[in-house]
């Protein structure tokens, strides 16, 4: 396939609304805190977790261009981080040393990522490479934000602005080609449908 300015400029508007999205990261985190405080046991890594990931899955689907399904993608976010939260914070017993947060922020983006690619549109390629890909990109959230001396001490649920940064740019390339965005070009071998049968 041609690569043409045509097709540049869906692409280059769909990533800067994914990336304008990071927002939801440190509002999530704030609504969650405000709830639970410290996530420094099972129930606030739990609740905290659900909470903040409510907030963000809706946050994420405002931002993908019509291209994640707010009824699974929501819900997705919403127990994949709860449970991904508990699993990581459980794994290194609530301590924030940069390898701890880095590891849980691994732990944790691993569920979520495997609640979300779930929730990715069944024609979308090799969706399940969502899931790796997220947890490689919440241990890096969380690395970002400790190496710039954010008091993570804290227990926070979330990482915070600047790792969100990095992982909305990151995880943004990574969904479009997961699940690029419509066009009125798009042909549809491309976007396969449940409605059209195939001869």
């Amino acid at each position: 396939m041609t690569y043409t300015p045509t097709s540049r400029a869906p692409f280059l508007r769909t990533w800067l609304i994914w990336v304008a999205g990071f927002l939801a990261f440190p509002l999530a985190g704030l609504i969650g805190t405000l709830v639970i405080g410290r996530v420094d046991d099972p129930i606030a890594a739990l609740t905290g977790g659900a909470i903040t990931g409510l907030v963000l899955g809706t946050g994420q689907t405002l931002t993908s261009s019509h291209r994640l399904r707010a009824s699974r993608w929501i819900p997705a976010t919403t127990v994949g981080l709860s449970a991904g939260l508990l699993v990581g914070t459980s794994a290194v017993d609530y301590r924030t040393s940069l390898a701890d947060l880095a590891l849980m922020g691994a732990l944790n983006g691993l569920v979520v990522g495997a609640c979300q690619a779930a929730a990715l549109p069944p024609g979308g390629r090799r969706r399940w490479v969502w899931t790796p890909i997220a947890s490689i990109l919440w241990a890096l959230g969380w690395t970002v934000t400790t190496l710039l001396m954010v008091s993570v001490d804290e227990q926070f649920i979330v990482f915070g602005a600047s790792g969100a940064l990095v992982f909305a740019a990151l995880s943004g390339l990574a969904l479009y080609w997961l699940v690029p965005a419509r066009t009125d070009a798009d042909t549809p071998a491309e976007f396969p449908t449940t409605t059209a049968a195939t001869p």
